[in-house]
């Protein structure tokens, strides 16, 4: 009994090793393709391409994600997960340029940047400190987002502003969700691949800014 009492509190050791492990790296790693995307953002904002272009460049990053996904096993994923969020910040730049037209442009962005943080940061602690299992949040986040999709299909042929807020401010409660949803995979070890959780978390923050920033912009167009 004893020896079995020791090699179970050995498994439970390495167990939270191999999480926390998982977790900094995962960290690690979003912070650097934040700040890359931030990067490419910049420099195709300074470039004033033309609108199309973010559709270019979030087609050819998806396009990405399915190589991200299946080098993520092995070091050579890296390097991709490198371009996939280079072309999503790269995608962002005609969409900042867009909103830093308008008259309180610059403080717009700032403000949706502040606010996607302070939820990123303030979600992510909870699930942290309190180590609650949110796998429950899976179904009702997966059926949120199939509607948030139809909508916006529908929407763009009814052109509604009010439909545009309602599908946005969902967005952001979805977004929400996910990042509990994701950070506390990781916590309880139903995520152990830190390229596959970084970039579920990167497009949790991305989906959020953008829709932060809609909604923010909404109010000021």
């Amino acid at each position: 009994m004893a020896f079995n009492h020791s090699y179970t509190q050995q498994n439970t050791g390495q167990s939270v090793l191999e999480t926390n492990k998982v977790l900094r790296n995962t960290y690690m790693l979003l912070g650097m393709t934040l700040l890359f995307s931030a990067v490419t953002a910049a420099i195709t904002m300074m470039m004033s391409l033309p609108s199309y272009m973010r559709l270019v460049f979030v087609i050819g990053a998806f396009i990405t994600l399915f190589i991200v996904n299946k080098k993520a096993d092995s070091a050579s994923g890296l390097p991709w997960i490198f371009v996939f969020t280079g072309l999503m910040g790269a995608g962002l730049g005609p969409l900042l340029e867009y909103y830093a037209s308008f008259q309180n442009g610059p403080m717009l962005i700032m403000q949706a940047l502040g606010s996607t943080a302070l939820v990123f940061f303030g979600l992510s602690a909870y699930a942290l400190t309190t180590k609650k299992d949110f796998s429950f949040l899976g179904g009702f986040l997966f059926i949120g987002l199939l509607v948030v999709i139809v909508a916006s299909i529908i929407n763009i042929f009814i052109g509604s502003s009010i439909a545009f807020m309602a599908i946005n401010a969902a967005v952001v409660f979805i977004m929400s969700g996910l990042i509990l949803f994701d950070t506390s995979r990781i916590i309880n070890g139903g995520e152990t691949n830190y390229i596959r959780a970084t970039v579920s978390l990167y497009l949790n923050i991305y989906n959020l800014f953008t829709s932060i920033l809609a909604l923010l912009g909404m109010g000021d167009d």
